[in-house]
């Protein structure tokens, strides 16, 4: 009970720092860099729809 408390609370969180990240990168029209299938990809952070 306890334990699956304790991960939705880290799981929110990790949410929220997903919004707040592409949100701060949309207002400084920097890029997203992130790994797909193994292979480095970088994205348009303004391309994105939260």
């Amino acid at each position: 009970m306890k334990t699956k408390n304790i991960r939705e609370k880290v799981l929110k969180g990790l949410e929220l720092t997903h919004k707040r990240l592409i949100k701060s990168k949309k207002e400084r029209n920097f890029d997203l860099v992130v790994s797909q299938n193994g292979q480095i990809v970088t994205i348009r952070a303004k391309d994105l729809v939260l």
